[in-house]
């Protein structure tokens, strides 16, 4: 080791550099403790099972021919097979990575082209995508049982290679080896192999346990996004590994909420679209309390919570009244409400991977969760910035992880430094060479600002501004989330306007929040389609746009919108597997709805925003 590794100081007392160093290390802390298991408790198991598992999964891969500098594919849900298969790779010295579960045909076929594995491990639901991308591999392993022309799991722990040395294997393994890949969500051309090498782990971990993510043995956490997401291999997975936290698998993310009253995480990190679903959730539930003594005593203490939660934003204190009134709010209603999210022992909350509306950060802190909003990327190994616990400033997403170094270029553009930067692109020279210039600056392509106390406020991304007809650089995530933060049953938000007089919008309907109103319609039956041509639905889309309108300059503010009429899923035509607009396909699909809100005569279905 050289004198610049990063090492991660683990609770054993050592200093560690690898994953599978950390991994061993924690396997000593608490053999007979609970280290993954699944809703309901269904499967458990401690950690001493979980380094059995790992040293005969890894004979078994070993005797595959897997070996050091190779890559294996994973295609999973939240299951601990994953963690299981996922680690024992680690240790023979391969490079596991994950392909998202929506993946077609194709999109699998150029992943395992340029990561070049020859071997997969997935479920029977996944075969046939896998099996259809026509790529050649040597093993198909099966975790879920047997299927034609695969290898069971079971198998591979049943057949180890004879002499296997375990120790050898692990310890073989350097800071600088490749540990993962990561594949960007491709929302502006063919997906990119991120290569993150053990030191980037380390030295995220490093960063995390220091900064936002203080785990440890008597933590618990949730799995529930996809394992292809950095968010969860590495703050989730890792962080499993290195601190010893629990974790619970969640197999379907549209399941975290009901997952979380019998996970109890006291970790918890959402994408926005979770923390909004959270906020969702609670407002249908008082829309259908037939209690008006309850309802409104709920709708009271949520509104002194938010109060409570903005007077300490903004440093004014809350005086004696409004802190007798939050005092009573919580003890009637919010602790409850915590309870039953079963969020009542969240020490930290976490929202990343896109920007969040303001006002819906304000909510949760009104709700009684110290949320921490992050800002990371494939490329940093996960987080790069964080605001401080102690200092939650809604709209920024903060300071840099310690040992990370931030500047804007000339443009605005945020550049980033240090030991979570990947050392590339696999099999990319061309495209490496565009992010990461000569002095080891990472262009992120983000467009931001950096205030006095070094916090950061990303902008929008730099290839997504919108330049109106006048030259005026606008930021469609703003106007975006203005209108989603006032109403929980606008699900996305599209702004329109390059090379446009205006700005306009297309607006997508939040499919659970729409079954709620059509209940109070008396149309339980009423699909996306009808309601989206209810009067009672457009008018309330269109009282959700005048209000965030208000929050906008008179540039950005929309003038015209249409309300589509489908339901759009993660993986699909417009939305990543992250829940990132595919801004281009969009714009390719919907070009005749988008040329009728510019239209000279308004067609029925546009709205004119007054």
């Amino acid at each position: 080791m050289t004198t610049t590794d990063i090492g991660y100081s683990h609770k054993s007392g050592k200093t560690v550099y690898t994953v599978t160093e950390a991994f061993q290390e924690t396997l000593t802390l608490r053999p007979e403790q609970v280290a993954l298991r699944t809703v309901g408790g269904t499967q458990e198991i401690t950690w001493r099972q979980y380094g059995e598992r790992v040293r005969v999964i890894a004979a078994g891969l070993a005797a595959l021919g897997v070996s050091r500098g190779d890559t294996v594919g994973i295609m999973l849900t939240n299951r601990p097979e994953f963690n299981l298969v996922d680690t024992a790779a680690l240790h023979l010295g391969a490079a596991p990575f994950s392909i998202y579960n929506t993946s077609s045909p194709e999109q699998i076929a150029h992943l395992f082209t340029n990561a070049e594995n020859k071997v997969v491990v997935t479920e029977q639901v996944f075969l046939g995508a896998v099996q259809g991308a026509g790529v050649a591999l040597e093993h198909i392993i099966v975790v879920d049982g047997e299927a034609a022309d695969t290898i069971s799991l079971a198998a591979v722990e049943a057949n180890p290679l004879a002499d296997f040395d375990f120790e050898a294997s692990w310890r073989a393994v350097q800071p600088d080896d490749l540990a993962t890949l990561i594949y960007t969500s491709g929302t502006t051309g063919p997906s990119k192999g991120v290569e993150i090498t053990h030191r980037n782990v380390v030295a995220q971990i490093v960063g995390l346990v220091t900064g936002p993510l203080v785990l440890g043995l008597d933590d618990r956490s949730v799995s529930y996004l996809p394992a292809a997401h950095v968010a969860d291999r590495i703050s989730g997975h890792c962080a499993n590994l290195f601190t010893g936290v629990q974790m619970t698998c969640v197999p379907d993310p549209r399941e975290i909420a009901a997952a979380l009253p019998d996970a109890r995480p006291t970790a918890f990190f959402g994408v926005p679209r979770v923390w909004q679903k959270i906020k969702a959730g609670i407002d249908a539930k008082l829309a259908t309390e037939p209690s008006p003594v309850k309802k409104n005593l709920a709708n009271w203490a949520i509104g002194v919570g938010v109060a409570a939660a903005r007077a300490d934003l903004a440093g004014s204190g809350r005086g004696p009244l409004l802190s007798v009134q939050h005092k009573l709010a919580d003890a009637l209603v919010l602790s409850k409400l915590r309870h039953a999210l079963g969020l009542d022992t969240l020490k930290v909350a976490a929202s990343g991977a896109a920007a969040i509306p303001p006002e819906t950060l304000e909510y949760m802190l009104g709700l009684g969760f110290t949320v921490t909003e992050v800002w990371g990327m494939s490329e940093t190994s996960g987080v790069g910035t964080f605001t401080e616990l102690a200092k939650p400033k809604p709209g920024s997403v903060g300071r840099a992880l310690d040992g990370v170094e931030l500047r804007l270029d000339e443009d605005g553009e945020l550049l980033v430094r240090g030991a979570i930067v990947t050392p590339g692109y696999r099999k990319m020279p061309d495209k490496t060479a565009e992010a990461i210039d000569a002095d080891g600056w990472l262009h992120t392509g983000d467009v931001a600002t950096i205030d006095g106390d070094g916090y950061v406020t990303i902008v929008d991304r730099k290839k997504e501004l919108i330049i109106s007809e006048a030259g005026k650089n606008i930021s469609p995530t703003n106007i975006e989330n203005a209108v989603k933060a006032m109403s929980s049953l606008v699900g996305q938000v599209v702004a329109i306007g390059d090379a446009k007089p205006y700005i306009a919008a297309l607006i997508v309907l939040d499919p659970d929040t729409a079954a709620v109103r059509a209940k109070s319609l008396d149309t339980p039956d009423a699909d996306l389609t009808t309601l989206a041509t209810r009067q009672e639905i457009i008018d309330e889309v269109l009282a959700a746009v005048q209000a965030g309108n208000t929050k906008l300059s008179r540039v950005e503010q929309i003038k015209r919108f249409v309300i589509v009429d489908k339901a759009w899923e993660p993986g699909g035509d417009e939305l990543t597997p992250t829940l990132k607009l595919r801004r281009n396909p969009i714009a390719t699909k919907y070009a005749a709805a988008i040329g009728e809100l510019y239209a000279a005569e308004v067609p029925a279905n546009v709205v004119n925003v007054k």
